[in-house]
């Protein structure tokens, strides 16, 4: 005898709606690197940071000569368009990824920038750093004091030509 069993099943779904928040990096601040060669966060890019990369942050080279430092989930995405390059930009992918250190704001809100990405962009202690959108650029004051008075003696590239201010 096979008795009949009458079951009812509820299920609870819960949807989960995330809002992605787009920060834009902006401004220009000029710092110094202390004796170990740790970088201060300014204060208005910390909490960001915090919030949306938990202080997790990955520095590598820039073409230009200076570094660039990416929230994490921001290098990701530059990272896997770079891994992404035929083989004829080999070098690039070198010097892009095979110099990136990943690395974590400490309870100050300081990085580590290593010797060997100070030596390879020319810092020794004064810098600036730069917003640029999605990520931040790191140079050595001099240098680009340097090249900043070298674009601005130039003649504006075509792209603004019909750019109006």
């Amino acid at each position: 005898m096979v008795k009949s069993v009458n079951s009812t099943f509820r299920y609870r779904v819960a949807v989960v709606s995330y809002e992605v928040e787009t920060v834009v990096f902006q401004g220009a601040s000029s710092l110094s690197l202390d004796g170990k060669g740790r970088l201060s966060v300014p204060t208005r890019h910390r909490d960001v940071l915090l919030a949306n990369a938990q202080g997790q942050l990955t520095i590598t080279r820039h073409p230009h000569g200076c570094l660039m430092i990416f929230p994490r989930p921001e290098w990701e995405k530059f990272r896997e368009r770079i891994a992404a390059l035929p083989m004829s930009a080999q070098w690039w992918k070198r010097i892009f990824m095979g110099n990136a250190m990943d690395v974590e704001m400490d309870g100050t809100g300081r990085v580590l920038i290593s010797p060997e990405l100070r030596s390879a962009a020319g810092i020794q202690k004064d810098t600036m750093l730069l917003g640029m959108g999605n990520h931040f650029e790191l140079w050595d004051r001099g240098s680009y004091d340097a090249q900043e008075a070298q674009a601005l003696q130039g003649e504006m590239p075509d792209v603004f030509k019909d750019f109006s201010f």
